[in-house]
Order: C-alpha cells, then sequence, then structure tokens
C-alpha cells in the first residue's frame, strides 16, 4: 500500500544526499509504483531508503527499515557470504539480475524465510555508490515450479513403469517362445539366451552367454555367420534361412533363421538378434516325401520299361519258337535256341521283378493267416538257407488275418531271407515274427505317409553283418546293390518294397554293421473278412503316475523330442540324455530321484544294457525298458538284455509306450 512520504523511514538531511525537492518526489513516486520491493543501501551495508513494498513483504512497520542494516533482512545462514556478495559489487558495479539458477531467500522480521528474486543496479552518488536492491518473492513460482517437478517426475515413473511392464512381458514373451531367440553382438560375442535356446541346443544361458556364436555352428561352414554378421552391419536382415546348426551333444540340427539389426536409442546398429527354429523333423518329412515321389516315379518308369520289354521278349518268344519247328533238333543250331530261351526266361524273371516294384502285377488277393503261411513257406526256406542257419517263426498273437495275393508274400519272405543268407556267410539265424499292432492318428501323424489303423506286423531279422546309415537309405531303390558284380540285381528289395506299398502296407528297416537288421512290413488287418470271434480292443493308456521321473536316454533327437512329449504329458518327469556316457552324471547329482530308466539298446559310448547294469548296481531299485527297432528275439539272440528289463519295440505308439512305463513301476 502506499503511505506519505512523512510515514515512511528516509534519511536525515545530513545523512542524505543533496537534492532537489522534484527530484525526491519524482524517486518516492517512482519507487511507491514498483510492483516489487525496493531497498537502497549504502556502502557500510546499512538501509538508506525503501519503499512501502519492502516492509510490507519483510513484516516492518512504516520507516522502521531506514537505517538498519540490510543484514536483518538476509537469513543468518548465508550473511556472511551476503557481505562478500555486497563488497564484490561495490568494486565492480553493475546492473545485475540475480535468482535465475541462484537459491536465493530473505528473513522476515518473525524469522520465516521465503525464496526471493533480486536485481541490483548502483546508484552513484556524492558519498558514495548505492545498491538499489528490487527484491520479488517468488514462492509462488517455487511452488509451482515444485510441482510441476513432482509432476514431471510421476510421470516419468509411470513411463518408468510402463517400460518396465512392457520389458517384463517381453522378456517373458521372449522366455517362454519355443524357439531359439538370441541376442548377439557384431563380433558374435552371444548376449542372450532364451530357454528356446537351452531347449534347441542344449546349452545352459550361464554356458552360452559371453561366448562367440560359433559355438553352435557346424565346422563345415565356417563363414556363414560372418557372412551374416556382415550384412547386419551394412543394416540388412536375413529372413527364413535354412542352415545347419551343432547341439551340446553334436547332433546336427536342421534350423531356419530369421536375423535382424538391433540399434539403439540413437539408431546405431550394436548387435543382431537371432530367432532359430527347429525344422529338422520338418526337412527329415520333406526327405521322406521326396523319397516317395521318386520311388513313385521310378515304379512308373519300371512299370512301362517292363511292359515294352515284355512285349519284346513275347516277340523273341515266338521267334525261337518259330525257328525250332524248321531246324533239326540235333543241329548246332538247336543250341543256340535254348541259349536264347533260357536268355529270354531271364529276361521275363526281371520284368515281374520290375512288374512287382511298380505295383502293376496282376493281384489274387486272399483273406488268409499270415502266422499258418509262414509254416507253409518255412518248408521252402530250409533248404535255400542251409544247415548253419536257424530259422524261427515266432507269433505273437494267435492269429494274423490279412488280405494278400500268397504269391506276393512267398516272393517278400523269399527275397528277405535271401538278403539275409548273404549277410550272413559264417551261418547265423533267421527270425519271423508276427504280431496285432494298433496305429494312432498321433504315431500316423510322425510316420507319413502310414495311416491309423489295425495292422499285421511281419518282422524278418537275421544276425548277420547289418548296414550303415547310407546303404539303408538306398536300399529299396530299384538296381541298388552292395553285393560284388554277378551277384544280384539290385531289384529284390526294390520288388519287396513295390509289394508291400500295392497291398495298402509300409515297410521299415533297421540296421546296424554288426549288429543285424530287421525288415518290419505293415499290411492291413483283415480280421473284418472272416468269421472270428472278434478281438479284445486294445486297452487305453494307463492311468498317470504322479512323482514319478524318468531317464530317457536316445541318440535320435527328433524320437527323444517325440518320447519326451508324450510322458510329460501324462505327468512323468523327464531328464533327456542323447547317449549312454551322460546319465552317469544325472545320477551323480540326484542318485535316488530316477524311478525308471528309459534307454534305446544299441546307442555311441555306451549301450543301453551296459549303462542299465552300471546304475542298477549302485540303484538296485531303479526300474527299466528297453527301445529298439531290432525285435525282441533279435535282442536274446545278441543276448543285449541279459541285464534284465522289459523290451519295447519301435516303432511304438503312445499307448504301447506308456503301458510299458506303467508295467515296469509296478
Amino acid at each position: 500500500m502506499h503511505r506519505p512520504a512523512s510515514d515512511r523511514g528516509e534519511l536525515e538531511p545530513s545523512s542524505r544526499p543533496p537534492r532537489s525537492v522534484s527530484e525526491s518526489l519524482l524517486l518516492r513516486s517512482f519507487l511507491e509504483i514498483l510492483p516489487d520491493a525496493v531497498v537502497a543501501v549504502d556502502p557500510a551495508g546499512k538501509i538508506v531508503q525503501n519503499n512501502s513494498q519492502a516492509e510490507d513483504l519483510f513484516g516492518y512497520a512504516p520507516g522502521s527499515l531506514v537505517g538498519q542494516p540490510i543484514d536483518i533482512l538476509v537469513p543468518e545462514s548465508v550473511r556472511g557470504q551476503h557481505a562478500h556478495h555486497r563488497e564484490d559489487y561495490t568494486n565492480q558495479p553493475k546492473v545485475r539480475r540475480m535468482g535465475a539458477g541462484l537459491d536465493l531467500r530473505g528473513r522476515r522480521r518473525d524469522g520465516s524465510e521465503f525464496p526471493v528474486e533480486i536485481s541490483l543496479s548502483p546508484v552513484p552518488t556524492e558519498h558514495g555508490t548505492l545498491v538499489m536492491s528490487a527484491i520479488r518473492d517468488v514462492s509462488d513460482r517455487k511452488r509451482m515450479e515444485e510441482e510441476l517437478r513432482a509432476a514431471h517426475a510421476e510421470l516419468d515413473r509411470q513411463k518408468s513403469r510402463q517400460l518396465w511392464d512392457y520389458q517384463t512381458r517381453l522378456a517373458s514373451i521372449v522366455d517362454s517362445s519355443e524357439d531359439a531367440i538370441i541376442g548377439k553382438t557384431l563380433d558374435g560375442i552371444i548376449t542372450s539366451w532364451n530357454k528356446g535356446a537351452e531347449g534347441l541346443y542344449g546349452y545352459r544361458a550361464a554356458e552360452a552367454i559371453g561366448k562367440p556364436i560359433s559355438l553352435i555352428a557346424p565346422p563345415d561352414r565356417p563363414d556363414e555367420i560372418l557372412q551374416i554378421l556382415e550384412k547386419i552391419r551394412g543394416g540388412n536382415g536375413v529372413q527364413q534361412f535354412e542352415s545347419v546348426r551343432v547341439a551340446k551333444d553334436g547332433h546336427r540340427l536342421n534350423v531356419s533363421l530369421s536375423v535382424s539389426p538391433i540399434r539403439d536409442t540413437e539408431g546405431h546398429i550394436v548387435g543382431a538378434s537371432v530367432i532359430a527354429r527347429n525344422i529338422t523333423e520338418k526337412k527329415r518329412g520333406e526327405e521322406q516325401l521326396r523319397q516317395a515321389q521318386k520311388m513313385e516315379a521310378v515304379g512308373r518308369l519300371a512299370g512301362g520299361l517292363a511292359h515294352d520289354f515284355n512285349n519284346i521278349l513275347g516277340i523273341l518268344t515266338s521267334c525261337t519258337e518259330l525257328v525250332r519247328d524248321r531246324i533239326d533238333a540235333k543241329s548246332a543250331a538247336s543250341s543256340y535256341l535254348d541259349t536264347m530261351r533260357e536268355a529270354i526266361q531271364r529276361g521275363a524273371s526281371l520284368t515281374r521283378q520290375l512288374l512287382a516294384f511298380s505295383r502293376k502285377q496282376v493281384l489274387r488277393p486272399e483273406v488268409l493267416d499270415l502266422n499258418q503261411h509262414l509254416k507253409q513257406t518255412s518248408k521252402l526256406l530250409r533248404p535255400l538257407m542251409g544247415d548253419d542257419v536257424e530259422i524261427a517263426i515266432v507269433p505273437r498273437s494267435e492269429q494274423a488275418i490279412v488280405e494278400a495275393d500268397p504269391g506276393q508274400l512267398d516272393q517278400i519272405i523269399l527275397n528277405l531271407a535271401v538278403n539275409a543268407r548273404d549277410a550272413m556267410p559264417r551261418g547265423g539265424k533267421l527270425i519271423l515274427e508276427t504280431a496285432m499292432v494298433d496305429i494312432d492318428e498321433s504315431f500316423a501323424l510322425g510316420h507319413q505317409p502310414t495311416t491309423a489303423g489295425k495292422y499285421v506286423m511281419l518282422a524278418v531279422s537275421d544276425t548277420g553283418s547289418g548296414m550303415d546309415e547310407v546303404t539303408v537309405a538306398r536300399v529299396f531303390e530299384p538296381f541298388f546293390t552292395t553285393k560284388e558284380v554277378g551277384k544280384g540285381t539290385g531289384l529284390g528289395l526294390a520288388m519287396v518294397y513295390g509289394i508291400v506299398k500295392q497291398n495298402g502296407g509300409h515297410i521299415w528297416v533297421y540296421s546296424e554293421p554288426g549288429r543285424g537288421t530287421t525288415f518290419k512290413i505293415h499290411l492291413p488287418s483283415a480280421e473284418y473278412k472272416i468269421d472270428l470271434a472278434p478281438r479284445p480292443e486294445a486297452s487305453a493308456a494307463p492311468p498317470p503316475r504322479e512323482g514319478m521321473t524318468i531317464l530317457l536316454v536316445e541318440d535320435d533327437s527328433i524320437m527323444r523330442r517325440l518320447t519326451r512329449q508324450m510322458l510329460e504329458e501324462h505327468g512323468y518327469t523327464v531328464i533327456e540324455a542323447s547317449d549312454g556316457l551322460a546319465p552317469m552324471d544325472q545320477m551323480l547329482a540326484d542318485p535316488a530321484g530316477i524311478d525308471l530308466i528309459l534307454t534305446d539298446v544299441v546307442m555311441r559310448g555306451l549301450s543301453g544294457p551296459e549303462l542299465v547294469k552300471r546304475l542298477t548296481d549302485s540303484h538296485p531299485q531303479m526300474k527299466a525298458v528297453f527301445m529298439s527297432g531290432y525285435t525282441g528275439e533279435l535282442i536274446a539272440q545278441h543276448d543285449l538284455l541279459a541285464t534284465g528289463g522289459a523290451l519295447l519295440e519301435k516303432p511304438f505308439t503312445r499307448t504301447a509306450l506308456l503301458k510299458a512305463v506303467d508295467a515296469a513301476l509296478r
């Protein structure tokens, strides 16, 4: 508020600089209309003049500030600094605005403090330079600034929480992905490794992070990762790139890779993210399809050739017959005709085999019991196999009813028997087994082109030299043979394959060098076509067993994964290993935590029976189930299961697996 000059404290005439009355009135009027508090201070630090706004701001009575030291308006804690600033200002007077970036405070008469902003201006006089201070209370502004800072801080906290939630959700999604998601630097050093990567490659995150990505690269592709990283440095990604990687246990995986650059907040490329999907099973399925298509194409070609060749042979046969009627039977030409007829007969035999492979033989199917048919066929086998080969017929079911051409069945059995004899030059054992099997949808899906249904299984096994993987992969191809020149046409197994397919069946082969060979044929069951008491339906899977842990040992990664999935879906806890050596570490870690070991019979490193013997010697309470593509009779012949334990024959269904495990755990 404005008060008369007589009510305000002013300098005595002896202490204030002389000036005209008009100047004094003008100055007072000017000071009173200013919105800020104004205080004039002499070089000694005393207040020589102030306006009413200063008295109101600091809580002093009118006229009581003049003559007081300026320090009464300054908090005690900063008075020393204030004196220093005043002295410095006296030495270098200039207009200054103080407050921006400085924490200045004033002190009221009642001792309370408040934030201020001060502007200083020097006023030269005859008695020295006065300092004119314009003081503004910035409490409201400070409060608003504080509220604004608090609002920004809260917004930042919310953003941080949202970012944290987003990152947490993102991390959860990444970690729950079945695909391998890997982060790496531009130098190829692994920086992140999700659970999908652990499952795919077998390395735990702690084992992989900090290592070069070449950890999982095959040695025959040394430059591939470097080329991908070079593309990433250039800002280019790689999408759906199919390649090969190596897991911790050494087996190779077919993977589909998508690689993208990782950028920082400024857009610079600092690394790469890799999404890898296991397509090993898909590639295997594609290979099976290609093989089936190849065999189909070769079959069509063979059928066409056999048809034309048969026509040629027919012409030759007719000509020889006509010539024979026109020459003397005792002449030399007659012997030539006999040789030609023998060659024609051999050619006809080859065409029949080609027609069998191409599935163009004329069928004369009959509903028959394969068990009874084998008894009859075995009479043909005994002179064929020789005295040093034992023949065993093992029917696992009372009846094995199929609808097939008996002659074709004999061709299958005789061709497989001849191959078995050649694989056992020093003698051995030929085993023919039959059984009834039920193939479900899940099994059929994993064994294309099998369809679900009831089948009769015919297994023909030998204890001979066996075959390697390369030979097994080509064993049904026409004209492929491992026999020396002149010992075989390479059409025997091709004919078997064609006959099985023509009768709606499927054939698999299991073999390893030194372990013998088993051919398993599945022919559709024809029980429904005869008047028999219905065979009991296969029982459903047994109920789950809670709290049971199974150690699964299987060197085929796809077979191991599918078996684990079937067991875990039934409630079992599964620990898996890819060979016979790894389980020893598992047992040392938790010797009492494993209830049953489910292991393949033939594996690299340590066989299944050897592994079971070592484990059960120290843990006799542990149960065992063996898996094998060989039949029980052949396994017994090699004395592979001397350690005990049930045998689960491959290929097996989910129900067969669960029943075998349940029976062993009882």
